[in-house]
């Protein structure tokens, strides 16, 4: 297949279509250029697979769908992609590189180097972010407690994934999550695979001293702690029976790509409901919930329970979010997710 005759096999107009989606579901660090190469990119992984499997390909495409795991793809291939119709020179194979790598810290695809070969995944938010419903040959996940000593590599891993820039370490991410599993064991929640008991979605519900509290009016970067230099974590935790402890924060919340389903997703959001539960019997006077959304998926899905932003920091692409807990408690989660769409 011609690199440069990509226009040929995926038209351009169709490639606009996924482009205008594209920029209305990732709008964080994807300029429309970006957004113009990743389709290109994304046609062309689909089409050599399906071409190295010896499938027939019936031109022109009129949709994308995801290649079937991961597909080679030199930064020779992605430059002639990117720029091969260039009238001028305007970029390299070290630039190509670059944009993949850009790619991965947007969370568009999955990278893989074996030393050799640079293999990519496509993980577009276009069907990531649409939570399919199409659960029935899914693997069966149940709510569980965070066990610190087998649950905090493999939490780690994928939590940070949801890093668009200044990605912590996996090694202080599962240290700061064993640290916060002794301090308050109850609001830390995963939900694991039943064949094998790995943990695949995680949440930490965080009871926040009333010295603390200030942090929920300052600009959210203030509170980012992960992916900061701080040794000393902005957010002090409330000691269980502490009658001024009011709010919760919560400090994390993700699961894995492989398992955003609807079904699971409205599972974490009511196991949430009985952690909170269980909660106001060590804070009797919990009122407030508070969340820092770190990536868009995060932001969406929280307008679409019921929070609101309270505050937000353009330049750095963040806000705080806040719900009554009562709103919480009542909210039916059921109806909110059968309505949600994001393609």
């Amino acid at each position: 297949m011609n690199l440069i005759s990509i226009d040929q096999w995926f038209p351009v107009e169709q490639q606009r279509k996924y482009v205008s989606l594209l920029k209305e579901q990732v709008r964080l660090g994807l300029t429309r250029c970006r957004a113009e190469y990743f389709v290109k990119l994304w046609a062309y992984l689909l089409l050599k697979q399906q071409q190295e499997l010896g499938k027939s390909i019936h031109r022109p495409l009129t949709e994308l769908q995801l290649p079937d795991g991961f597909v080679s793809c030199t930064h020779r291939e992605a430059y002639e992609l990117f720029y091969g119709q260039k009238d001028s020179q305007r970029g390299s194979e070290r630039s190509a590189g670059m944009m993949i790598d850009k790619f991965a810290d947007l969370g568009l695809i999955d990278k893989d180097f074996d030393g050799n070969t640079i293999c990519i995944r496509i993980r577009s938010p276009l069907t990531n972010l649409s939570y399919s419903t199409k659960h029935e040959e899914s693997i069966p996940l149940e709510p569980d407690f965070f066990n610190p000593r087998t649950d905090a590599i493999p939490v780690a891993n994928f939590f940070v994934r949801l890093y668009l820039r200044n990605k912590p370490s996996i090694q202080r991410t599962a240290k700061v999550m064993r640290l916060w599993a002794e301090q308050y064991p109850t609001g830390m929640r995963v939900l694991r695979r039943c064949d094998n008991q790995n943990p695949v979605a995680f949440y930490f519900f965080y009871p926040v001293a009333r010295d603390s509290e200030k942090n929920f009016f300052l600009p959210p970067h203030k509170s980012l702690y992960l992916s900061s230099t701080y040794e000393k974590d902005p957010m002090k935790i409330a000691v269980p029976g502490d009658q001024d402890c009011t709010s919760v924060f919560i400090r994390c919340w993700q699961i894995d790509s492989p398992h955003k389903q609807l079904i699971n997703i409205y599972k974490i959001l009511e196991d949430g409901k009985n952690t909170l539960l269980r909660m106001q019997a060590d804070f009797p006077n919990l009122c407030d919930l508070y969340a820092l959304p770190i990536h868009p998926s995060q932001e969406q899905l929280a307008s679409a329970v019921g929070f609101q932003k309270t505050s937000s920091q353009p330049q750095q692409s963040l806000c705080w979010m806040y719900m009554a807990l009562d709103k919480y408690l009542s909210f039916d989660f059921g109806q909110a997710l059968s309505v949600l769409k994001f393609d």
